[in-house]
């Protein structure tokens, strides 16, 4: 342990909160035979009403992520999640007849005629909400805190809709954390419960719910950073009458220590300000998932969102993440904190992500988010090889990718309008589809949740591949030695069946392969690229591609390649090492150097090594591409992962030379003077064939100054990309793959 950690106390608070020996981790995902039947399931857990900054009701976010007619990208599960803290706006009152239920009829004025839509406030709704706490604001407007909207009126909605609908539904938040910007999380316990199966719904208004949402609603209230409420969930501060919620945690020293912000009026630790604000904060945070790992720990999970976007950690306030704060959350609860969500939603919005350079003031400077913008619509952390991600897989973490759409609202267009210059529905651009496990039984939260935490996922934009087959497994030489044929089998047997593998010897994504030092690796992958149509709404040719001599219609995409990516397992590093620790370098934009990386927030050895094409897979039939590689004579403990795009290498101001995605900044219309890809498609007769008005004209030094430029939705639809998930690969006699059983 280095000095500097032995004589600062917030530092050796943060080390006994962690664990000083990450090696000692229980691993959580497991490898094994019999698996329960499943399939791969999409889903999205990121997205927003008018409980916290949405633009909708539940009802009718609940209709469009989920509908499979009217929005024809409906998903499979869908966990509606807003953010937490506080807000005056009824999110569970419908906006027309068309969402109106028997339990949740339309809400009518006191005049008997106007319709009391989800901006009308708790207050003034018909009749008055009276909000529970030390509520903010001034009256008829005053706020909710989140875990009376969860706990009295959101849960029980989402398990009216869930029953109704027969849909896999629950309820979770994007929480504001303390130290940080926001994390997508979740505790199930006690939503859905079984006995929904058989339940008669009312015919008239009201709704009494079988399950609860109350340990959500819990620690919402312990350790959300915009949850300021003293109350201990009760109707007033000091009454006594309702949750009187204690957060704290066996064997937890910050749980009583004042000094650290212990309050025992609120019993929870107060959200910190002031030098410190941003160590404190993170001390709490990890509190926070142990709390999950301590009470939940097989029914919460701890993703953090759009991780990039708010500049690199920032000591002294609430802004980022680096690669440390990653690895606490995992040492702290391996089973609770699992992945990022590195692909963000808002992949419309005028900056992609919402990331963008000079976003943050830290410290009186002007700071970029992490990377400068997003690169491919993924934030740098996950876009960048041999980056972050590939830094904690190289330590054999159970760190997983995700992608979100962090629906709030359309831009400047309606959210029933197909244009945007803001978000996607759940389910319409990107999503995560992801191994649930459930046999015979209907989906439910805790085979999702599962799901989840297995690592057998992956993510993807754009619907640029929507099938999966990828496996690894071990050859001996021999004549019993598997050919790639066989391998390539299971996997186009896994991709037809939308499923996996069940096969000793065999792994695919988010588990382990043990071997004996000189096997070789069988890597083979099965895709489909769907024929016909994508969900974008737009007709006319690709314009990034037609930059290049590709003509392919906006809503036809094509998979170009698919990258194998692999890098070595060396171990957990240690808390307190130099190595464990290190802020993303705040010149990435104009200078792309992995030189110029920390140690800890990299991983050398990761590297691309192999691409396959049209000239190197071969079509199996019914739009499954399949292909296969050898990794020869493994010596040392690895991984292997994939990405796809429909984007060759070297796209003007889209990929380099290699297929790397380049920064999103040349399709961001929030500077113009950067916009470098004009959009000419002008023949067609409406908005969607040909470049819509809404897009931005380039300006000032751009190339293209005066010309309309790719930007906006187009701007998103354009640039596709899929990530998978990795296989680990355990040589025995090597590094152990901890994270991964």
């Amino acid at each position: 342990m280095e000095a500097g950690f032995r004589k600062n106390p917030l530092a050796l608070a943060m080390l006994a909160a962690i664990g000083t020996t990450a090696l000692a981790i229980a691993p959580t995902v497991a490898t094994a035979a019999d698996k329960a039947p499943g399939q791969y399931v999409s889903g999205d857990f990121h997205n927003h009403t008018t409980c916290s900054d949405g633009s909708i009701s539940m009802q009718k976010l609940v209709k469009k992520a989920t509908d499979k007619t009217d929005t024809p990208w409906g998903l499979d599960w869908f966990v509606q999640a807003g953010h937490g803290g506080n807000g005056n706006r009824n999110c569970t009152l419908a906006e027309d007849a068309s969402l109106a239920t028997p339990a949740y009829p339309l809400v009518y004025a006191s005049d008997g005629v106007t319709i009391q839509g989800p901006t009308t406030t708790w207050q003034n709704t018909n009749p008055a909400i009276t909000p529970k706490g030390l509520s903010s604001g001034t009256s008829p407007n005053k706020n909710m805190w989140r875990w009376q909207s969860i706990q009295e009126f959101q849960y029980p909605l989402i398990e009216y809709l869930a029953t109704e609908k027969s849909l896999p539904l629950f309820i979770g938040v994007e929480s504001v954390v303390a130290g940080h910007e926001h994390t997508s999380m979740s505790v199930i316990t006690d939503q859905m419960p079984s006995s929904l199966d058989s339940a008669v719904l009312p015919n008239s208004a009201g709704y009494t719910p079988q399950g609860n949402a109350n340990a959500l609603a819990q620690w919402e209230y312990c350790f959300d950073r915009g949850d300021t409420d003293t109350s201990q969930g009760n109707t007033a501060v000091g009454s006594g009458i309702g949750n009187n919620w204690n957060c704290s945690i066996p064997g937890s020293a910050n749980s009583t220590d004042a000094s650290l912000g212990w309050s025992a009026t609120a019993q929870k630790l107060i959200q910190p300000s002031g030098t410190g604000t941003g160590t404190k904060g993170h001390l709490k945070t990890v509190e926070g998932v142990k709390w999950m790992a301590a009470y939940h720990p097989n029914g919460s999970y701890y993703v953090p969102a759009h991780l990039e976007r708010a500049g690199p950690f920032n000591p002294d306030g609430n802004n980022g993440f680096n690669v440390e704060h990653l690895r606490n959350f995992n040492n702290a609860g391996p089973k609770i904190a699992f992945g990022f969500e590195t692909q963000p939603g808002h992949g419309a919005s005028s900056d992609r992500g919402e990331y963008k350079p000079k976003r943050q003031t830290i410290g009186g400077v002007l700071v970029d988010s992490v990377g400068g913008t997003t690169w491919g619509g993924t934030g740098v952390y996950g876009a960048q090889v041999g980056g972050v991600w590939d830094a904690l897989l190289g330590e054999g973490r159970n760190w997983w990718f995700f992608a979100s759409s962090d629906w709030h609202n359309r831009g400047t267009f309606g959210p029933d309008d197909r244009r945007s210059t803001q978000d996607f529905f759940p389910g319409e651009y990107q999503r995560t589809n992801t191994m649930v496990r459930n046999g015979s039984d209907k989906l439910r939260p805790q085979t999702i949740v599962d799901g989840l935490r297995s690592g057998n996922s992956w993510s993807a934009s754009g619907q640029i591949i929507d099938r999966l087959g990828f496996i690894a497994c071990a050859s001996y030489p021999g004549p019993a030695a598997r050919t790639n044929a066989s391998v390539e089998a299971l996997a186009l047997t896994a991709a037809t069946n939308n499923t996996d593998i069940d096969k000793a010897g065999c792994a695919t994504m988010g588990e382990k392969l043990v071997v004996r030092p000189g096997a070789e690796i069988v890597v083979s992958i099965v895709a489909r690229d769907p024929s016909g149509t994508n969900y974008s709404p737009y007709t006319f040719n690709n314009p990034s591609l037609a930059q290049v001599g590709i003509n392919q219609a906006l809503n036809m995409p094509v998979l170009d390649h698919i990258d194998v990516i692999s890098g070595k397992v060396t171990g957990y590093k240690t808390p307190g090492a130099a190595d464990y620790s290190g802020q993303w370098p705040n010149t990435w934009l104009v200078n792309p150097d992995l030189a110029t990386v920390p140690a800890a927030a990299k991983n050398t050895s990761a590297a691309i090594i192999k691409t396959f094409n049209n000239t190197g897979w071969t079509n199996a039939g019914n739009d499954l591409l399949k292909m296969t590689y050898r990794i020869p004579a493994v010596t040392a403990s690895q991984y292997v992962r994939l990405r796809g795009t429909n984007l060759p290498a070297a796209v003007p101001f889209e990929t380099d030379a290699n297929g790397n995605p380049l920064a999103d900044v040349y399709t961001n219309a929030g500077d113009t003077s950067r916009l470098s890809i004009p959009c000419t498609a002008t023949s067609g007769t409406t908005e969607f064939d040909k470049c819509p008005s809404h897009l931005a004209t380039a300006s000032g030094s751009s190339p293209i100054a005066g010309a309309k430029a790719v930007s906006y939705d187009v701007a998103a639809w354009s640039d596709l990309w899929f990530y998978s998930n990795p296989i680990y690969v355990q040589v025995n006699g090597s590094t152990i793959v901890a994270g991964v059983k």
